[in-house]
């Protein structure tokens, strides 16, 4: 049985890796050559509309595939040694290759093989969410699976809306799009990427999500599920130029990362932190692509794939270490007893940062500075300043909590780098998140973007970072005490870490006034006029008649004749008549 469990996270990493190389190959020989192919099968067809399953192969689309096939491999092997011993790993590693096979359908530009691949997608993660199955994992499976059921429904009202074109391939449509008389449908491609990617109003589940276990967080994160609507909305992006909800697009992404980025620094659960993290960079790509720069946010979707499922592999080794506490709080000094997990996990909070020559630098830098060139207003450019200073504040006080502070954890633990086949997994994602980005960079863009920037908005990022990382670095070394500040802050704190009461309003009050609904129906109608008027009562009014027929009947001779009278008169008028 052993040697089944060591052999199935193997063979799964080898054939996902050799996948990945292929898909490498291809993408690169399909961006010299600049060809795409087209794979169709049709499904079903009905008088001149034909429902088909297309998947598209440019280089785009192998490009993604193979960044999916390839962290999903090091995710697998480094599963092999995670979820070593829990009864249910075969389990395990079925869902994770179904949530991968799913992945691949996004690939498509067919909206109903998308759906096939959407609903997969929320299916397969629902099942991940509750793998643990306690009360606190099923809470979060069921708000994972209700927010994206949300996009669901509107791609199968964009399905509808499509129907009079003939085709679902939207990719061939993109000038009919871009008429005013398709405001809907874009309105509602872009409802279901929301979805999909956890932008304001729908940004609950993504903590929530953080009851699976570790390795499918660090595959959730870095290049599925959530990066499943930013891809949608980057071969969308063609339809959405110049048009009205490109400036809502901009606005959403943009606050969801200013409150990503704010509550992650009242937060204390190291894996939730990690999750406002993906939330803020969502932020980020999608931002970028409302300004009309799609190729950037691809660049930034690819390199941030690498450094976040990096950063949750080291989460994971370091919760498996500590004996399964999540809180900063109880960490410390980890440098000291864990020097290589240490080191990746510094390597890839600063890839986040956007530290130079790192993946993160090459294209958050670039977004940034296209970003303040670009035609926006000052709300879009203060929040993405603001951002960028709390994304390297909640970095480092990440850092100071876990790896550079006080030693708070119990004298008997024993706590070191000692998982083999754990460390080569980050080994190889650590090397990613150092060269991926000067690679992706040279071979996506081979002539270099035209910025021109005054000196002090050119050096914004960098001015903006190093006071961020200052401030969050000395908040902590000061521990400040929040009984200290005014009622006024302390609310704004429970705002931030609680995510400006998402999660209330997309869980508690939304089910209290269906439950207040619904038991005032039960009491009211149910057990009110239904008890006169349903079933309960039409008997109830039978029994009675019947009970006075049969009284009237009960061995009366008197009645009997009166009756016998009664009927020769009526059936005398009746002859009469």
């Amino acid at each position: 049985m052993m040697v089944w469990l060591v052999s199935m996270d193997k063979i799964s990493m080898w054939g996902l890796a050799l996948g990945s190389v292929c898909c490498g190959v291809l993408s690169g020989l399909k961006l010299v050559t600049q060809k795409t192919n087209l794979v169709e099968w049709e499904l079903l067809s009905l008088n001149s509309c034909s429902m088909e399953f297309v998947l598209i192969f440019d280089w785009m689309a192998l490009l993604f595939l193979c960044f999916v096939l390839m962290i999903s491999s090091s995710v697998m092997y480094y599963s092999g040694s995670y979820m070593m011993g829990d009864k249910n790993y075969n389990r395990f590693m079925y869902l994770v290759l179904m949530f991968v096979l799913s992945m691949m359908m996004i690939l498509s530009p067919n909206l109903i093989s998308i759906l096939l691949g959407w609903d997969g997608l929320g299916l397969v993660s629902y099942a991940l969410v509750i793998f643990y199955q306690n009360e606190k994992s099923a809470g979060a499976g069921m708000l994972t699976i209700l927010s994206n059921r949300v996009g669901d429904v509107a791609i199968l009202l964009s399905i509808g809306i499509m129907l009079n074109l003939g085709s679902w391939n939207f990719i061939f449509y993109s000038l009919y799009f871009l008429d005013s008389d398709y405001f809907l449908l874009k309105a509602l491609i872009i409802l279901a990427a929301m979805t999909k990617s956890a932008q304001i109003p729908f940004s609950a589940w993504l903590p929530a999500a953080m009851a699976a276990p570790t390795p499918v967080s660090a595959l959730v994160h870095s290049s599925t599920l959530v990066t499943a609507g930013v891809y949608l909305m980057i071969r969308f992006s063609p339809a959405l130029e110049g048009s009205e909800t490109q400036g809502a697009l901009l606005i959403i992404s943009c606050l969801t990362m200013f409150m990503a980025g704010l509550g992650a620094n009242f937060e204390y659960d190291l894996k939730k932190i990690i999750a406002l993290s993906t939330l803020s960079q969502l932020g980020v790509m999608l931002s970028i692509l409302a300004l009309g720069y799609p190729d950037l946010a691809f660049f930034h979707l690819l390199s941030h794939a690498l450094f976040k499922a990096l950063l949750f592999m080291c989460a994971g080794v370091l919760i498996h270490s500590i004996k399964g506490y999540q809180d900063i709080r109880y960490m410390g000094s980890l440098v000291k007893f864990m020097p290589l997990t240490s080191s990746y996990m510094i390597l890839a909070n600063l890839a986040l940062c956007g530290a130079p020559f790192l993946a993160g630098f090459y294209s958050k830098d670039m977004i940034l500075e296209v970003g303040f060139m670009s035609y926006s207003n000052y709300i879009s450019l203060i929040l993405f300043i603001l951002s960028t200073g709390l994304t390297v504040s909640y970095t480092f006080r990440l850092i100071f909590f876990s790896m550079s502070g006080v030693f708070n954890m119990s004298s008997l633990s024993a706590v070191s780098d000692e998982d083999a086949t754990m460390t080569k997994a980050m080994t190889f994602l650590g090397l990613g998140a150092v060269i991926m980005g000067s690679v992706l960079s040279w071979l996506l863009y081979p002539e270099c973007y035209m910025i021109c920037l005054s000196p002090l908005m050119k050096s914004m990022v960098m001015l903006v970072s190093v006071l961020g990382g200052s401030l969050g670095y000395l908040m902590n070394l000061m521990s400040v005490n929040y009984v200290l500040l005014s009622q006024a802050l302390y609310n704004f704190v429970v705002v931030a870490g609680s995510m400006w009461f998402m999660p209330f309003l997309s869980t508690k009050n939304i089910t209290k006034a269906n439950l207040w609904v619904g038991s005032y129906t039960e009491k009211g109608v149910d057990k009110g006029w239904y008890e006169y008027l349903g079933g309960q009562g039409v008997f109830y009014m039978w029994s009675k008649f019947s009970w006075v027929l049969y009284l009237s009947q009960y061995n009366g001779i008197k009645v009997y004749m009166k009756m016998f009278v009664l009927g020769l008169v009526i059936m005398s008028l009746f002859v009469m008549i």
